[in-house]
């Protein structure tokens, strides 16, 4: 599958923000709101989309990336670019999943030359987990908010 990189727009963030996913990972559900709808548009957020011009996923780095409990927690001193992203419900489980991530860590590191590239998972998505794993990614902390438990993955990267 290629894929492209397009800047985030309200019609693309409306759009991921209406995603919905099946349990247990409906975790990740949203809403369209005023508050949500700012912040993909806050210049963070980054839409993948294919050649048939189809939302494959996004990606959005810094402070958005981090869950605030975990600053509290102290997780996030380390200097690192976070990551967060989402795939569309519509093409989990398709076999996509390491080209989509592998394809949004290539873009991270040739733009961030050798900073680690930090992510925060929930505990219970081990789909996940094993998937950063296979990309290179290490356990570093853990914390607990009021609905989830959570842990950092780090991929130091070797590019200078």
């Amino acid at each position: 599958m290629k894929l492209f990189l397009e800047n985030m727009n309200e019609k693309l963030a409306r759009d991921i923000l209406s995603w919905e996913y099946e349990q247990p990972y409906d975790f990740y559900n949203s809403e369209v709101t005023d508050e949500d709808l700012m912040e993909r548009l806050d210049g963070s957020y980054i839409a993948l989309v294919n050649d048939k011009q189809e939302v494959v996923g996004f990606y959005c780095t810094g402070e958005n990336a981090q869950v605030p409990v975990g600053k509290l927690d102290g997780v996030y001193l380390e200097d690192s670019i976070d990551l967060g992203l989402g795939m569309n419900p519509k093409f989990v489980g398709k076999g996509i999943s390491f080209e989509f991530c592998s394809f949004i860590l290539c873009h991270i590191q040739k733009n961030n030359k050798g900073n680690p590239i930090r992510l925060t998972v929930a505990k219970f998505n081990q789909r996940a987990i094993h998937l950063y794993e296979k990309l290179g990614f290490v356990k570093v902390d853990e914390f607990s908010t009021d609905y989830a438990e959570f842990m950092t993955m780090v991929k130091k990267t070797n590019y200078k």
